[in-house]
């Protein structure tokens, strides 16, 4: 590998991180702890607050618009990660769409299976458009199961006949709870994050018994007609790969207008090393640029 400091990343990666298919009574403080390690920028404003009964912080970069915003749904199985652990991403994100991020602490499994995820993300999204009085100033962004998560919310929202947001960034998703895409296994040994097996128990955590193949437990397999613009952004040696490309597929097939970059040698989230990974700092760029020209 040419790229010194990736290579670093890499390694370190591979050589030890939370094992997903723990016990998450011991899971959740080592992934907090992790996440606890990364930088988080000393200009962001942060303060806490309620969307719609469900806690989240309110992340904003200097200069941000304060009349549009950011959903943001942080990544973790649906079983582990926190709006706390987040928020130096999110912010990122914020700098980069000139706008609040507001991070959600929905509610996680295996105690709020299936749909509970979905439930809240719904009812935030609607409590902060009664904030800002008009959908077409609200984006969402979410990472590995909080992209599946934003793309299953704006499918219910869709199908419930509601305002739907201006548009979409789903970085890394998981958006497939069968757990049958062929990267599972096919980028098993490039990836340095995750493991199928790992995947495998935090979608039977997640479902709790529901049906895998349920639209919003699975979106990537469901009808994506009538969403907002979409931007997919993920690494080409993540096992989550082939789900980034099946949203990108569907969606196109279905009309919805759908951006993907897949960005070579990159891992799982490689967003949130925007502090030592140039490649990360422009895909936020990019990203930043898609939803503020949504935005509004």
């Amino acid at each position: 590998m040419s790229d010194p400091v990736l290579a670093e990343l890499i390694a370190g990666l591979r050589a030890g991180g939370p094992d997903l298919s723990a016990d998450p009574a011991t899971l959740r403080p080592d992934y907090e702890a992790l996440f606890a390690t990364m930088p988080v920028a000393d200009d962001l404003a942060i303060e806490q607050l309620d969307l719609g009964g469900v806690p989240a912080l309110r992340v904003a970069a200097p200069g941000s618009d304060t009349g549009k915003a950011v959903l943001y749904l942080h990544g973790g199985g649906y079983v582990v990660g926190s709006a706390q652990g987040y928020r130096g991403l999110a912010g990122e994100v914020s700098r980069a769409a000139g706008m609040p991020a507001l991070v959600l602490d929905y509610r996680l499994a295996p105690e709020h299976p299936f749909p509970a995820a979905v439930d809240d993300a719904v009812a935030a999204y609607r409590a902060l458009v009664a904030s800002v009085t008009d959908a077409s100033n609200i984006v969402l962004a979410g990472d590995s199961a909080g992209g599946g998560l934003a793309l299953a919310a704006m499918l219910k929202l869709r199908d419930e006949a509601d305002n739907l947001p201006a548009a979409a960034l789903l970085i890394s998703p998981w958006a497939d709870a069968t757990c049958t895409a062929a990267s599972l296994d096919s980028k098993a040994s490039e990836d340095p994050s995750l493991t199928k097996h790992g995947i495998e128990v935090c979608a039977q955590r997640y479902l709790g018994g529901a049906d895998a193949a349920h639209p919003l437990a699975s979106p990537a397999k469901a009808d994506l007609s009538g969403l907002p613009p979409l931007l997919v952004q993920v690494g080409s040696i993540e096992i989550l790969l082939d789900d980034a490309l099946a949203i990108a597929a569907s969606a196109g097939a279905a009309g919805t207008m759908v951006r993907l970059e897949v960005h070579p040698g990159l891992p799982h989230v490689f967003h949130a090393f925007h502090f030592m990974l140039p490649q990360a700092k422009a895909a936020l760029e990019e990203a930043g640029a898609f939803l503020a020209r949504h935005a509004g």
